[in-house]
């Protein structure tokens, strides 16, 4: 029984990359309860390059006509301003397919990440055979929704345009030259294929950008590991070139402003008969006016482990909301929920009903995690969700347009380039560890279920003999997680709960 569950224990450790490590070869000795303050976990921090002093990049203000250093003593400004670095922005996004025969492999690379679909640990070796079984069913479906929107996601167009703007932006507010990069999480341009061009560049100081507002480990996380594991393969590769990490901007002024000028524009354009249509509804009572924030869906069991997204959100919405009229009624909801487990809610596809029956005529709905049109804006949103709201009495429908090139947002992300460089550094490493990336990969499904393994992965106390589960009670929790398993599988596979699949 021993043997058995060090090998687990080995294969768990491999599985979430090494993050911690096996104290003895011959016995395990104990795990701490949380990876922060595990000594394993700081000596693994030790290898990365930390960056507690801001990138060193000298910066023309354009309104004095005179040089800021930033992060430099003054004794050492002039002898360091002609050897500035060169300066790198990497955003990073989702991606997309571009065709209709790109669909599959995009869909592969997304159900093959263990932040978006995450399997039982004994089970995670299989997670390449379910993706490609999942992605192969779910294909021809996907394929018709890429059709109704042109036959491809333009992420990649809106990101490259997006890349391009800030990189003038930065040129003519700051006189500073910087070259940008797109890394993409699950098709092309990858990572790492932009790691490779920035390695070509020679760039020596590089501000690492998500192109998402709002933290997830499911987004901003996923794409961070990526770097991570990249950093830590080939640290020697890296090694002169530093780097900071904007984690997330939900909360940034201009970014607040830039969604209030979009979302303004729609309520503008209701007309006095909407508006006089939507007065005569029920009491007279009901605000002329509504605005659906409809964000991205995220796993419950996520927040539960301490993913900042759901706060990060609804403070996002809060700080919107504030600067919106007095007569706009504000809603929150999630959409995008995939297989059988909660989801943030509620969810947009009850919510547009629940509008409809309180009588809601005008609604503008609003993309808030979406910073660039895409496929669950241009088919969720304004296919199936406005269907969904004119059937349920919503007659005047508007859809805030995605942030992709407005001038106030590209001008923000200018600005927030040169800030990071200017503010203390955070590695790749810190902001995972500030973001529990970590702390939700070493949560497994078996223990979110209460399945108790002993503090298999380093979670739930020391290792001891006397916590083994006894033969009958390990049988029984496997099964269980074979269960779960083929239960997410059939649901991924039909796209309805196993009770619906059941029961048609």
């Amino acid at each position: 029984e021993l043997l058995v569950t060090a090998f687990e224990l080995c294969l768990a450790s491999l599985y979430n990359q090494l993050w911690l490590l096996l104290l003895s070869c011959a016995t395990v000795t104990s795990f701490l309860s949380t990876t922060r303050s595990s000594p394993t976990f700081q000596q693994k921090q030790q290898q990365w390059p930390k960056l507690h002093q801001p990138l060193r990049v000298a910066v023309p203000l354009p309104d004095l006509g005179v040089v800021e250093d930033i992060g430099l003593e003054p004794e050492l400004q002039a002898e360091s301003a002609p050897s500035d670095p060169r300066v790198g922005v990497l955003l990073l996004n989702l991606g997309g397919p571009e065709t209709s025969d790109d669909v599959e492999g995009f869909l592969y690379n997304l159900f093959a990440d263990p932040d978006i679909i995450q399997l039982p640990g004994p089970l995670s070796p299989l997670q390449p055979l379910i993706a490609w079984f999942v992605s192969s069913r779910r294909a021809p479906k996907s394929k018709e929704a890429y059709e109704s929107i042109g036959g491809g996601s333009p992420i990649l167009k809106y990101s490259n345009e997006q890349a391009r703007l800030i990189r003038e932006a930065i040129q003519q507010k700051y006189g500073l030259a910087v070259k940008t990069y797109i890394g993409m999480r699950y098709w092309y341009p990858f990572t790492e294929e932009a790691l490779d061009e920035i390695q070509k560049d020679n760039i020596e100081a590089l501000v690492i950008l998500p192109l998402y507002p709002q933290f997830s480990i499911s987004t901003s996380g996923s794409s961070l590991r990526v770097l991570q594991e990249e950093f830590s393969k080939h640290a020697s590769k890296y090694s002169k070139m530093q780097h900071t990490v904007v984690p997330s901007w939900y909360d940034r002024p201009g970014y607040v402003q830039a969604m209030v000028d979009l979302i303004t524009e729609q309520l503008d354009s209701f007309t006095s008969q909407e508006l006089e249509e939507q007065r005569k509804v029920g009491d007279g009572t009901l605000k002329p006016r509504h605005v659906l924030f409809s964000a991205h869906g995220v796993p419950k069991s996520y927040i539960e482990a301490g993913d900042p997204y759901q706060k990060q959100m609804e403070e996002c919405v809060e700080k919107i909301s504030a600067k919106l009229p007095d007569d706009v009624g504000v809603h929150l909801s999630y959409q995008s929920r995939v297989g059988p487990i909660e989801w943030l809610r509620p969810y947009t596809d009850d919510v547009l009903p629940s509008l409809g029956e309180q009588g809601v005529r005008n609604l503008v709905v609003v993309p808030i995690s979406f910073v660039s049109e895409h496929i669950e804006t241009l088919e969720e949103i304004d296919i199936e969700y406005r269907e969904l709201a004119e059937e349920s009495g919503i007659t005047n429908w508007r859809r805030c347009p995605a942030l992709n090139t407005y001038p106030g947002f590209v001008q923000d992300m200018a600005d927030l380039v040169i800030e990071a460089l200017a503010e203390p550094a955070q590695t790749v490493t810190e902001a995972c560890v500030a973001n529990r990336v970590r702390d939700v990969e070493l949560q497994p499904l078996d223990e979110r279920l209460g399945i108790n393994t002993a503090g298999i992965q380093g979670v739930g106390g020391d290792f001891d003999g006397s916590l083994l589960l006894r033969d009958q009670e390990r049988l029984v929790a496997r099964i269980a997680m074979v269960g779960v398993a083929v239960t997410i599988l059939l649901e991924l596979i039909n796209g309805k709960s196993i009770l619906q699949v059941i029961g048609s």
